[in-house]
């Protein structure tokens, strides 16, 4: 059954192969992004996830020219790294904005028409190093690991409706994001990585696909790792 699925932050690295992956099932596919141009062959969303007004409007382009959004997955987030002495109330604040009360706005917009709909799947992007906490990134970690709080209370909330939230939490994944990351800083996370190695966003992409599915119909509240074996038993 093909159905109506947004992506936040969808038009590169993870989010970008989350929207393929799910279109390649037949589902029809929105992609949000912030900046840039939108990938070729989905209705491309703008959507600035820190304003409350830019969310709704996304939204309603999309359940006008797809259907009410079924299927959501919140990827849009930022890094702004800098050891905490060094870091001011902007610097954090901004991530706080975007990671998790930009997940809230869109989350909170999606479940009315899901809810009405006694159906629908929406996926949390967090991270492992969320969990593991990670030096120089206490606004991100915080941010990531604030999702678990989020999923599991609106799992509580929007269970009954049928509705399922999840997390998925990422390793160290080959994007342009981890590309920032110092050749160190790299060799330190992939000796905490069992595999030994950096994933694939088509990797990512493969964990949402099954939360977004029929076949993941009883499981909710859940965090499941992508990374490797990074932080086993997060």
């Amino acid at each position: 059954m093909s159905r109506s699925v947004f992506v936040t932050g969808g038009n590169r690295g993870i989010g970008l192969a989350v929207a393929e992956a799910l279109a390649g099932d037949g589902d029809r596919v929105a992609v949000g992004y912030r900046s840039g141009e939108p990938p070729k062959g989905f209705l491309g969303v703008q959507c600035e996830v820190t304003d409350p007004n830019s969310v709704s409007a996304a939204f309603e382009l999309v359940a006008k020219e797809q259907g009410p959004v079924e299927v959501l997955v919140a990827n849009a987030g930022i890094t702004r790294d800098t050891l905490m002495l060094r870091m001011d109330d902007a610097t954090f604040d901004e991530v706080v904005e975007t990671n998790l009360k930009g997940v809230f706005r869109t989350v909170r917009t999606a479940a009315g028409g899901m809810l009405a709909a006694r159906r629908g799947r929406i996926v949390l992007l967090s991270s492992a190093l969320g969990f593991l906490g990670s030096p120089g990134q206490t606004n991100y970690a915080a941010t990531k690991t604030a999702l678990l709080g989020l999923a599991r209370s609106l799992a509580w909330e929007l269970g009954p409706r049928g509705v399922t939230v999840n997390l998925v939490a990422p390793g160290i994944i080959d994007t342009d994001m981890t590309k920032q990351l110092t050749e160190r800083r790299m060799d330190g996370v992939m000796k905490m990585t069992p595999l030994g190695r950096p994933g694939t966003p088509q990797e990512v992409a493969a964990a949402v696909r099954f939360l977004a599915s029929e076949e993941a119909s009883y499981i909710t509240g859940a965090v499941l790792p992508v990374g490797g074996g990074i932080g086993m038993g997060i």
